[in-house]
């Protein structure tokens, strides 16, 4: 995983699917998130689930996602930028869905992320491109589900993050746990 790094950072302040660009970079906090996106906080903030039970822990401060989906979509005539489907640290040169849960993330000098889990696509991706929830969904050699709309994180340090910051991962103590969906 030499040379992986951060090719875009993207917040939003309002609960809307695409999350615009800030190319001098986002603050993380430690416990809460992304400063000024509207996922930030210690407790769930996405909206189906603070419906359900907004006391529930937020396992998805930081949203993450490999770049190199990107050009595996535009194989399939999607067109997608850093932001386009929600996510605040778009990735290069790192496999994040093979990462066991509890990986931890350095991000550029001081910032430290925990993987917990995966991001579920849901229908808003066909609302933002039909079949775009489809082509997020593949199988793996033994049938099963492969979720690859990216990783979701806490913030373990906080520390501002910008583009073009490595990468560096440390993988908790065997034996790993796959990563389910959060």
């Amino acid at each position: 995983m030499n040379g992986a790094r951060i090719e875009a950072v993207a917040r939003g302040p309002a609960h809307a699917f695409s999350k615009p660009q800030v190319p001098a970079g986002i603050t993380l906090v430690a416990g809460l998130g992304v400063a000024g996106d509207a996922h930030c906080g210690a407790a769930v903030r996405h909206r189906s689930r603070v419906a359900r039970d907004p006391t529930q822990p937020n396992l998805r401060q930081v949203h993450l996602l490999h770049a190199e989906l990107f050009e595996e979509l535009a194989a399939r005539g999607f067109t997608l930028r850093p932001g386009d489907i929600g996510e605040n640290l778009t990735t290069h040169g790192i496999d994040l869905l093979a990462l066991p849960t509890g990986a931890l993330l350095r991000v550029g000098g001081t910032a430290l992320l925990a993987v917990t889990g995966l991001r579920n696509p849901c229908a808003q991706l066909d609302r933002f491109a039909p079949g775009l929830m489809a082509a997020v969904l593949g199988r793996d050699a033994d049938g099963g589900l492969v979720r690859k709309a990216g990783v979701m994180a806490v913030v373990v340090e906080g520390g501002a993050v910008r583009p073009g910051d490595p990468i560096a991962v440390g993988l908790p103590p065997a034996p790993h746990r796959p990563l389910q969906p959060v």
